[in-house]
């Protein structure tokens, strides 16, 4: 009796002990409990330092105010004296001071303007020196491009304010570019090999791109220059990129590194000489082989092969765009044609995203809308933004073109 009332006292010891353990522990840890403090009028330059012990991931949204100084913040997602029970993602809203209207009007903001959706096929090392045709054009159309002149257009469209954007971007209306730049988008055609040519892989198993063709001078134009934006959409036969044994690793590593992958048919078909049954195959063929190999992560865009059909009232033409073959269904939200000039905003009223032009990446002497011809054009004309991707600025004189959207809307 006497062992059993002193093994229930150990017992009973124990447990307090326990109970004061825990105890101990929790007017520990509440000591340490985080609140959230109040960043509103804190210098957007001081946030990450003043969030470090909250470990936040933190997303930024500027847009314009009156009453609060330009670079300081307006609002928080999580308000002042919020208790953080876990890691979270913070919202902060970042004031672009007060609406400068003189300055947008002198610098020409205008985010209804024109822009131009470059078509590149081939990119072949030479030099343009050893071409028999007019400066870059390695074959008489310019469909096939030098590496020396791909080069330049790159450098000219960046020393003329232009900043890559994403195509499905574009088409779905959140086109993202500094103040006062313009946007571009690139786009290759066909899946040559010379677009990202693979000459091995490294000991881990990853692609060594080739430095010359299309894909190695992007990456070095992205680590020559910073703060560039780099970017392009390869439209893909069933030939995919034509290295049988590398095709499966182009794809993921292209869209692993920012690069989008669309539709150009699976033998490169012109539509409009095909029957409905057979253009539904050619282009189910090409997404389903997309499918196998990076499932949700291609860019549901057809660029037609030799802009065909050429016009919308084609009995295919609704084809291009929705189809079901052997009970495998796609529908593509844009058709690229051919084409020869810029496209308007897609902020436009007559934007059409299911019939988009292109400008041909070639030389012809200023000529033809070659690319000379195009950007001396888009002087007058072209879109240049305001750099928030979540407000339109346009002058006065264009707001009967703008569309209704969701956006901020700023007239000067």
């Amino acid at each position: 009796m006497r062992k059993k009332r002193k093994r229930l006292l150990t017992i009973f010891i124990l447990i307090i002990i326990i109970v004061l353990i825990i105890f101990m522990f929790f007017i520990k840890n509440k000591d340490k409990e985080l609140v959230m403090i109040d960043l509103v009028n804190t210098n957007v330059s001081l946030i990450e330092k003043n969030l470090s012990k909250y470990n936040f991931s933190i997303e930024y949204e500027y847009e314009y105010n009156d009453s609060i100084e330009k670079d300081y913040i307006i609002s928080q997602s999580i308000l002042p004296n919020t208790k953080i029970i876990e890691q979270k993602t913070i919202k902060i809203i970042v004031s672009l001071g007060k609406i400068d209207y003189d300055k947008l009007k002198n610098d020409k903001i205008n985010e209804l303007g024109k822009v131009p959706i470059m078509m590149y096929h081939g990119i072949i090392n030479k030099k343009d020196s050893e071409t028999a045709y007019t400066l870059g054009n390695v074959d008489k159309d310019g469909y096939n491009r030098t590496t020396e002149s791909f080069k330049r257009d790159l450098e000219f469209y960046y020393n003329n304010k232009y900043q890559m954007i994403r195509l499905v971007d574009y088409v779905n209306k959140e086109i993202d570019v500094s103040y006062g730049y313009s946007p571009i988008i690139i786009t290759f055609d066909d899946g040559n090999d010379n677009n990202i040519k693979v000459t091995g892989l490294d000991k881990d198993g990853n692609i060594i791109i080739d430095e010359n063709s299309a894909v190695g001078i992007l990456e070095q134009f992205k680590k020559d220059h910073k703060d560039a934006k780099v970017t392009a959409t390869f439209f893909v036969t069933g030939s995919l990129f034509n290295q049988k044994e590398y095709n499966d690793k182009v794809l993921k590593w292209l869209v692993d590194h920012g690069y989008d992958i669309g539709n150009h048919t699976n033998g490169h078909d012109n539509i409009s000489t095909l029957s409905i049954e057979n253009t539904q195959k050619t282009i189910s063929s090409v997404y389903q082989k997309l499918d196998s190999i990076i499932p949700n992560k291609y860019v549901k865009i057809i660029a037609l092969p030799f802009g065909a059909p050429y016009n919308k009232s084609h009995a295919n033409f609704p084809y291009t765009l929705k189809g079901t073959y052997n009970n495998y269904s796609y529908e593509n939200i844009s058709a690229l044609r051919v084409g020869w000039e810029p496209e308007v905003s897609s902020y436009d009223k007559s934007f059409d995203k299911t019939y988009l032009k292109r400008c041909r990446a070639y030389d012809n002497n200023g000529k033809e809308f070659d690319i000379e011809m195009v950007f001396n054009n888009l002087k007058n004309n072209k879109f240049i933004s305001d750099g928030n991707k979540d407000t339109i600025t346009i002058p006065n004189s264009s707001s009967d073109k703008l569309i209704d959207i969701d956006k901020k809307v700023i007239k000067y």
